[in-house]
């Protein structure tokens, strides 16, 4: 008797859900099929890496007697995964009801073709980011060991990947590639943000790059930045509209700085100290730093003590 009752509050508790998804919810969306798959697209980034990085992301399954196969495998792989994947997006979210499935099929197909041509220009700027890497962090022994371990230089490659087709206007996937990044490397680039050539992210963990930052070349960047916005309180008024900084030329900001606002402009050869908090233009060759704190002491008595933080001629650190 008691596991009949159970079994009917049970079933009702079903039949209320299941009757939920009739409300016209914008979370509701039951067939799994007529939408980009979160999956799909993260196993598309490992074999976007194995292509832009030859030889550093093999699949292991498989036995390699013939490199020039094995990438064109994958490499076709890509182009038909990616199509499907672009042909559900362009039928999501704002674009629903507008293209029909033949035009639908014609644009997927133009676009991964514009996009998979674009490869070697691609792997072109993330040369130039591995090199910035080596020339800016010491502790670098060589490249392979950047390529394999930093998450730095994997946040900007998938970030690379997925600005181009942010480029062609292909809905959600780009956001996918890299909050997939987001989520291995605790680093955030929107892909919609323009990243010029020799960027170099240290450390990473923590930092946010708004969708309509600009950067310059020869930009380097510690952990816990944040180049965002002012405010958003206009909500979707401020949809497609410049929001976030733009940052020079040959500028290096450490770790902890905020940068905030639309008219904000980092001038090139400009260095940020740590936990700067900026809403206005910098000029170029300046150096921004943090007045002298007050540091506090407690001992075991409760006695506190005070004393002044010196701060040497070089006032930034690094870890």
């Amino acid at each position: 008797m008691e596991n009949v009752i159970k079994e009917k509050e049970i079933g009702g508790i079903v039949n209320d859900i299941l009757a939920d998804y009739q409300g016209g919810k914008n979370i509701d969306a039951v067939n799994i099929y007529d939408k980009p798959d979160k999956s799909e697209m993260r196993e598309m980034v490992r074999d976007l890496l194995r292509i832009i990085f030859p030889g550093y992301f093999r699949e292991r399954t498989y036995k390699i007697y013939n490199p020039d196969n094995y990438y064109a495998v994958i490499i076709e792989d890509v182009f038909y995964h990616l199509n499907k994947q672009v042909m559900l997006a362009l039928d999501f979210c704002r674009l629903r009801g507008t293209m029909t499935n033949e035009q639908r099929e014609r644009e997927s197909y133009r676009i991964c073709s514009e996009f998979l041509h674009k490869i070697p220009i691609i792997r072109e700027y993330i040369e130039t980011d591995l090199l910035a890497a080596f020339d800016g962090d010491p502790a670098a022994g060589c490249f392979e060991e950047i390529i394999l371990a930093y998450p730095g230089l994997m946040a900007i490659t998938v970030y690379r990947l997925a600005h181009e087709l942010y480029k062609l206007r292909v809905p959600v996937l780009p956001r996918l590639m890299t909050e997939y990044a987001h989520s291995e490397t605790g680093i955030d680039i929107h892909p919609g943000a323009t990243i010029d050539r020799y960027f170099f992210i240290d450390h990473g963990t923590g930092i946010v790059i708004g969708e309509t930052s600009v950067i310059g070349k020869n930009v380097k960047i510690y952990q816990g930045v944040t180049i965002g916005a002012l405010s958003t309180r206009g909500g979707q008024k401020l949809s497609g509209k410049k929001r976030h900084p733009t940052i020079g030329d040959n500028v290096t900001i450490y770790a902890g700085a905020s940068i905030l606002g639309v008219d904000t402009v980092i001038g090139e050869n400009t260095v940020i100290g740590g936990n700067a908090f900026i809403t206005g233009s910098v000029p170029a060759n300046t150096r921004v730093s943090i007045k002298n704190s007050e540091m506090e002491y407690r001992t075991k008595d409760n006695i506190i003590k005070t004393e002044e933080v010196k701060q040497s001629n070089d006032w930034y650190y690094i870890i």
